[in-house]
This record gives C-alpha cells, structure tokens and sequence, in this order.
C-alpha cells in the first residue's frame, strides 16, 4: 500500500515535469500549440492514471523502456545493428514485430480461456495483451526518435495500423478490468490480429517499415490531436463489432454459456459505440479546421471526407434507434457488425481505391 502510494506520487510529479523539462530542451523547435498538446498530454495522462492504475504501469513502463532504447541509440541510427538490445527487443521494429508476436498469442490464450475457463489462461491472455501493447507504444516512441535522427516527419499506413491495434487493446483492456470479465477478449483480440496480419504482410511485402517522409499537408500540429480522436472512434467501433458478433453467437445459443448475458453484451456495444460516436465527432470537426488551414476550405466533398461522413451518419442513426426508439437486439448487433464494414472501407478502402487529399499511404 505504502509502494503504491510513492508510485502514484512519482508518476504524478514525472508527468508534470517531463513536459517541463521537454519545453525546456526543445522549445526552439516547437509553436504554442504543440507546447500546449505537451503539456496536456501530461495532464491527461494524470486524469486518466486517476481512474486506471493500470495505466499508470503502462505509461511508466513505455517511457522507462523507450528512454532506454533512446540512450542505447547515442545519437546514431546504426547502433540498431549493433546494439544486442536494440536489434532484438527496443529498436522501434523490433519492438512493433514483439507486438505482433504477443497479439495473436494473448488472442490464443483468451479462446483457452472461453473454452475451458481456466483462470491462469485468462490472466496469461491479459498479460501478453499488455505486454504487446507496451511494446507497441515503444516501438512508436522510438519511431519517432530514429525520424528525429534522420530530420524526418513520418506517417503511412504502417503507424496508422499500429496505433489502431494499439488503442484498440488499450480500450479492451481498461472494459476488461472494470468489469472483471475476459470472455471477450476471443473476440476483440480477433480484429487486433487481422490488423497485425496486415501489418505483417505490409512489412515484409511493401517494406512499409522503413521510414518515409510525411506529405507536407500532413506536417501539422492537428495531426497529433485529430488522429488519436479518429482511432478512438475506430477502436471502440472495432469492439462494439466484436462484441456484436459475440451477442449474435450467444442468441443462437452458441457459447451461451462461457459468455456474459445479452444485456451486458448490448450495452457493451451501446458504450463503445457511444464513446466512439463522440471522439469520431470530434476528430470529424478538428479534421475541418485542419483542411481550412491546409487547403482553405472546411469541407470538400473528398472521398476521404465523404465516408467520414457515411460512418458518423450510420452511427448516429445506431445511437437515434436505441436511444429514442428503444431498439434493442440482433438487429443492433447486426447493424454494429456492417457498421464496422462501412468504418474499414472509410479507414482503408479510400486510401486503396480512391484518390483524394487525404491519402498517407498506398499498397
């Protein structure tokens, strides 16, 4: 009890002085609004740690390993080939491919749990999912710092689908403690691994992991707030399916009996959605504001833009049906599953079948 209480102390006292200390070394190098993005995200890493110990372990757990990794380098990308511990475990590709590793293991892990309701595979599946989302948020960190190391701004559809599985487990994983419920990780840690695979064969087929430069239209400070608050939207609409295929099976009887009720199930999917409704709307409003400053206009019918529209169009009517209509049932679940269709489409069938202004990456 004592430990816990220095702990929450110090991560306190850490996520108030490293924006301090990094708009002390690098203010140079940044404008007001990525001061105050800095800044915040401390604060908000503060909020959130005050309702998620868990999250506390994470964040300190990334940043202690990441510094690591940042110290190893020495301000030389090649010591990645050199360094034993950089070119297995913190390198940021050896890290995203540990993630990759650990992601359809604890996937593995959690259907021997549905099954045989073991607990010491439900707690090994939640520990592989942590440990594969730590490793995945320092493989981006230290993405970052080995841009830094070559003067370059990155971003393609390699990071976007690490950051998707990323906020995907986090979200996951913060339902999963509250409830004390494992059962569904068989089923979100599905679209997780179909997310991986793609990362996989995006790696080793396209090369996708070597860092490229950034579009100059994407060279923004809205970058870092609307993408976040896009993927949020994508993660909890990536739950809110999984869990609607698990109410669907469960309806039919299927694994009735290793899974929660229909009502948790459908209100599960009601939350997620919700939470991805109102940080999908956000992310839609601040992606706005981005292209009048980018490209001088709130809105431009791009394809990008128009199935942004598609999507928060679907879920409001989701949200109206259930909130105002009071519909409940297969017919939800099921518009939950298609409207996760529309979202991969609007996510990624853009970027590979249309053309647009908002393309960060190709196949």
């Amino acid at each position: 009890m004592i430990f816990k209480k220095i702990f929450n102390y110090l991560f306190i006292v850490s996520m108030l002085m490293l924006p301090v200390l990094g708009l002390f070394k690098f203010h140079q190098y940044m404008d007001y609004y990525e001061m105050f993005i800095l800044v915040g995200t401390g604060l908000t890493f503060i909020w959130m740690g005050n309702y998620w110990q868990s999250f506390k372990y994470l964040v300190t757990s990334v940043l202690a390993l990441s510094f690591i990794s940042i110290f190893l380098y020495e301000g030389n990308l090649l010591s990645g080939e050199e360094q034993f511990i950089l070119k297995y475990f913190l390198s940021s590709q050896s890290a995203i491919m540990w993630m990759c590793s650990l992601y359809p293991l604890s996937l593995l892990m959690y259907w021997f749990y549905l099954l045989k309701k073991h607990p010491f595979f439900g707690n090994f599946a939640s520990q592989l999912t942590w440990i594969a989302t730590a490793m995945g948020f320092i493989g981006l960190l230290v993405r970052w710092f080995e841009s830094y190391l070559i003067s370059i701004d990155v971003s393609n559809l390699y990071e976007v689908f690490v950051l998707f599985c990323l906020i995907t487990a986090l979200l996951h994983l913060y339902y999963e403690e509250k409830m004390n419920r494992k059962e569904l990780g068989a089923f979100v840690l599905i679209i997780i691994t179909v997310a991986v695979g793609f990362i996989l064969w995006y790696t080793f087929s396209k090369g996708a992991d070597a860092i490229q430069p950034l579009v100059p239209a994407l060279q923004s400070y809205w970058m870092k707030i609307h993408v976040p608050a896009n993927f949020i939207g994508y993660g909890a609409f990536a739950i809110a399916a999984m869990i609607s295929i698990a109410y669907l099976l469960a309806d039919k009887g299927i694994l009735r009996s290793r899974l929660p009720s229909l009502i948790i199930l459908d209100d599960l999917t009601y939350k997620a959605i919700a939470i991805g409704f109102i940080f999908f709307t956000i992310a839609t409003i601040l992606g706005a504001v981005w292209a009048a400053e980018a490209w001088g206009g709130y809105w431009s019918w791009d394809p990008k833009e128009t199935w942004a529209l598609i999507v928060w169009l679907n879920y409001a009517g989701w949200l109206h049906l259930r909130l105002v209509k009071g519909l409940r049932g297969p017919v939800l679940a099921w518009w939950s599953v298609i409207g996760l269709v529309i979202t991969t489409f609007a996510f990624l069938g853009v970027n590979l079948f249309l053309s647009g202004l908002h393309s960060y990456g190709e196949l």
